[in-house]
């Protein structure tokens, strides 16, 4: 017996073994299965990443995208937005986003934890530097901000732009996905070493 999947892909899970029953729906027993196996088309792929229902006003189909894996941290995937899926889970207050990915790389595999930064205009390719990061306001300290990484702080100029809510756009200086430091203390100079406070 032959069984075609109905598109090429590679199997992940196999889910019955010879002489088990496979039925549509359970026909109860520890014989009968509903399948055979899982398989995945990694042409495919997509990100479902929730949003903070307070900030999905600013989401758009298209809209480009950066997203960043936790198991590549340097690493800058450009992507676009699907659809918004038009439910809200109330437990968290969020919406979840569909997003494609553009770069198809082995290394990207399903279930991988993974970071969006949602952009304002897409990502240059001359440069490092994308424009439309937004950032909290309150982490902006007169033309410049902290850049927290490897367990110290870098004082960065920036190019403030709109201010948009709590939030302060920055057109040059700051890439997406970096982390800043939230209300600086005058104290604060650059270089010094700090650690994440606990949440």
């Amino acid at each position: 017996t032959v069984i075609r999947a109905p598109f090429s892909g590679i199997v992940i899970a196999k889910s019955a073994q010879p002489g088990e029953m496979i039925s549509p729906i359970s026909a109860g027993g520890g014989f009968t299965r509903t399948g055979i196996g899982t398989i995945v088309d990694m042409d495919s792929l997509e990100i479902q990443v929730d949003v903070n229902e307070s900030f999905i006003n600013r989401v758009t189909a298209a809209q480009p995208v950066e997203a960043t894996l936790n198991a590549y941290p340097d690493w800058k995937i450009p992507g676009s937005v699907i659809a918004i899926i038009p439910t809200a889970d109330r437990s968290k207050a969020t919406v979840k986003v569909r997003v494609a990915i553009r770069t198809k790389d082995p290394r990207i595999v399903p279930d991988m934890g993974v970071r969006v930064a949602f952009l304002d205009t897409a990502p240059s390719s001359s440069g490092p530097v994308t424009a439309g990061v937004l950032v909290p306001a309150d982490s902006i300290r007169g033309d410049a901000v902290f850049v927290y990484a490897d367990g110290k702080v870098e004082r960065r100029p920036i190019t403030p732009g709109r201010v948009i809510g709590t939030e302060r756009e920055i057109v040059k200086g700051l890439r997406a996905g970096e982390r800043v430091v939230l209300a600086p203390p005058p104290s604060l100079r650059d270089g010094a070493k700090v650690r994440v406070a606990d949440k």
